[in-house]
């Protein structure tokens, strides 16, 4: 079997965050980011399709174990991220602004160690229903 195809695995988290960047004064942070650069903060119920592609192994069939991939993502993901404050709780954003772009890539990051070299990792990241970023893009 030579073919490439693709398995997904949703998870999800809640997390808070605001944006801002320390070195604009408040008036030009809330005109450039509007309600989310509100200074206590905002929540988003995140949630994360991750997607791995690759060639199905000869003996099991599967291009990588959806329990192993949920497992990774569970613990690289959620439980860094979940019902914290991502500015003040967690060292990725202690200097990154928690955007959804720089969420996205930051989880590419933490999980890309755990799949396998030859297998391919998409990570999406929905904030809202309506609003979402990707990593890489194809």
């Amino acid at each position: 079997m030579d073919h490439k195809v693709a398995v997904y695995r949703k998870e999800h988290f809640n997390a808070a965050h605001r944006l801002s960047n320390p070195a604009w004064d408040d008036a030009t942070n809330a005109r450039v980011f509007g309600k989310c650069a509100l200074p206590n903060y905002h929540g988003h119920n995140y949630e994360l399709d991750v997607k791995v592609t690759g060639v199905p192994h000869p003996e099991t069939g599967y291009v990588m174990d959806l329990k192993e991939l949920s497992d990774v993502i569970i613990r690289e993901v959620v439980e860094r991220f979940d019902h914290k404050n991502l500015n003040l709780d967690t060292v990725e954003f202690r200097t990154l602004n928690p955007t959804a772009e720089n969420i996205v890539v930051v989880i590419y990051n933490l999980l890309r160690p755990h799949i396998a070299p030859e297998n391919e990792l998409q990570v999406r990241l929905y904030e809202t229903p309506r609003n979402f970023a990707e990593y890489p893009v194809a």
